[in-house]
């Protein structure tokens, strides 16, 4: 069972707020974030802009994705990449994830700090001081346990040559026009046996990121996804006939972002040939927060997916702005702007206004044209809003949200039941 040191997460809460928190109450300077629990978020002295996450479409998103997974026979290693914040990983390991996926060295030492028990690195690691860092950290952590992929002869070589003690690889499958990983079967058969040769490595599996493969919904663009991993199965397949996981108590098959995980799922879920003790890890990351944008759109639970069960995920994360200038008919100027929001996949989407005298009312036929460094462009339907209201608005792919932020208020309606502490 993977974990995470409960303590260390639970001395978050213990932080002094000050001027590093953007968004904060300048009277709760000098207060622990714990303090801060039970403030509302507009009487409380917020200041804007400021994100903030969704309570109750957080845990539903959280017990969704467990019951889905464990229901069609999958673990779940969620990437960490998209919150990097420890106490939104201790709910995922309440809620059953097998273990976290890392991209790099830095996320993997944030990991390491709060006590991961169980960390796949979903990505090359050949720096010989990362090396150096990961052998002493397994060395010192006997129950740590490490896996990250390889995919060339060279990267085999570079990490025999640094590492002086055994770590566990899994070959990564990669694809035309796509990311890392082997193009072919026959280059995986030949760098299987560069690591069969090191006298460091062990070879357990093999996995990959079909979503840098496809870029939409449409029956061609799934085939991708269902090529991808006919390839996978068949890789493992024949490392296994080779002889490459003898020994090997678990074999790991892994896959997933948070747009195609049905076809992973059914891929990695068929049966395997008899004697071949495989396990699936989905991969998924930005499940957790979902969104009004990117994931709306291509959520297998959004649209019709392969595999029974599973909710519709809820968006958990909205931007609040004021309307700070009307310069205009049509035209008003929020808060917020490239420093606060996403913009890499879809501009923000203006859902709600809160009015001078605290009444709500949702915006129909409004949109943001443009977002500069600090100011969004929002151009009005009918409806009218006034300086120094508040507006509410959707955002699109939350992994380019949360490094915008070090702290974010949870909310539940308008009260602040918790803070959220990332590290980028």
């Amino acid at each position: 069972m993977s974990s995470i040191n409960a303590d260390a997460v639970a001395a978050l809460r213990s932080e002094t707020i000050d001027w590093r928190f953007k968004g904060m109450p300048a009277s709760a300077h000098g207060s622990t974030l714990g303090e801060l629990v039970g403030a509302d978020l507009f009487e409380g002295g917020f200041v804007g802009p400021l994100v903030v996450l969704d309570e109750p479409a957080l845990e539903h998103n959280i017990r969704v994705m467990a019951q889905w997974c464990d229901s069609v026979g999958l673990a779940l290693a969620p990437h960490g990449k998209t919150t990097m914040a420890p106490q939104l990983f201790q709910r995922q390991f309440e809620h059953g994830a097998w273990g976290l996926t890392t991209a790099n060295i830095s996320q993997l030492r944030v990991y390491r700090a709060f006590g991961v028990s169980r960390i796949l690195m979903a990505n090359q690691l050949v720096d010989p001081f990362a090396l150096r860092w990961l052998a002493d950290e397994l060395d010192r952590d006997p129950s740590f346990e490490f896996t990250c992929w390889v995919d060339s002869v060279e990267g085999v070589a570079r990490m025999t040559e640094t590492l002086t003690r055994p770590v566990d690889v899994l070959l990564e499958l990669g694809g035309p026009a796509g990311r890392t990983g082997v193009r072919s079967l026959e280059d995986a058969v030949e760098i299987a046996e560069a690591v069969r040769k090191s006298p460091v490595l062990r070879l357990v599996g093999a996995g990959g990121y079909e979503g840098a493969l496809a870029h939409g919904t449409e029956d061609e663009e799934l085939a991708k996804i269902d090529t991808y991993m006919s390839r996978l199965r068949e890789l493992i397949t024949r490392l296994a006939a080779d002889g490459h996981f003898d020994g090997v108590e678990q074999v790991i098959a892994t896959a997933g972002g948070s747009a195609y995980f049905d076809q992973v799922a059914e891929g990695l879920t068929k049966p395997w040939p008899d004697g071949l003790p495989v396990l699936g890890v989905l991969r998924s990351g930005s499940y957790l927060i979902h969104d009004d944008g990117l994931y709306r759109r291509m959520s297998p639970f959004s649209r019709k997916h392969r595999l029974p069960g599973g909710e519709p995920f809820r968006p958990a994360m909205h931007a609040w702005s004021q309307v700070t200038s009307h310069p205009e008919p049509g035209l008003a100027l929020l808060t917020m702007g490239r420093r606060d929001v996403s913009y890499d996949q879809e501009l923000p989407e203006p859902q709600q206004v809160r009015h001078l005298d605290g009444s709500t009312e949702d915006l129909h036929g409004a949109s943001i044209s443009a977002l500069n460094d600090q100011h969004a462009y929002l151009r009005l339907g009918s409806q009218q809003v006034e300086v120094g209201e508040w507006v509410r608005c959707g955002l699109s792919h939350p992994c380019t949200v949360f490094d915008k932020w070090q702290l974010l208020p949870v909310v539940d309606g308008t009260r602040v039941v918790d803070l959220v502490r990332t590290f980028f």
